[in-house]
């Protein structure tokens, strides 16, 4: 798969996975326990998407580098909001499912993407 392919193809796939969460969450009534789970799941799944756009536009390598490594750290922080915000009982694990899952391999493939980088230098 070329690179621009594969920047295009996880382009669409965080920035679905973060509309999707934004969605689940709107659904949900306000609470101040929940509201601050809400926030930092909705801000650490739109900064995955934000930051892997910065990693498809990067200048140079470490530049692409730094960004993928905010990639990681930001979808494995979705992960544990998931965690939070099910295991609280605020939604259920079966309407976060989908999401959990899409947040799990996209961690999976941007980590592997970061050793593959790291490899290189």
């Amino acid at each position: 798969m070329k690179q621009e392919e594969f920047n295009e193809i996880f382009r669409d796939r965080t920035k679905i996975l973060a509309l999707q969460v934004i969605t689940l969450l709107s659904e949900l009534k306000y609470s101040d326990a929940l509201g601050v789970i809400r926030k930092q799941l909705i801000r650490s799944v739109t900064s995955t998407a934000a930051n892997f756009r910065a990693v498809c536009r990067a200048r140079s390598e470490r530049e692409r580098f730094a960004k993928l490594c905010i990639v990681v750290e930001e979808a494995d922080e979705t992960l544990f909001w998931i965690e939070m915000i099910t295991e609280a009982g605020f939604i259920s694990k079966e309407k976060m499912t989908k999401s959990y899952k899409e947040a799990e391999e996209i961690l999976k493939v941007m980590a592997s993407y970061r050793k593959k980088l790291t490899i290189k230098k």
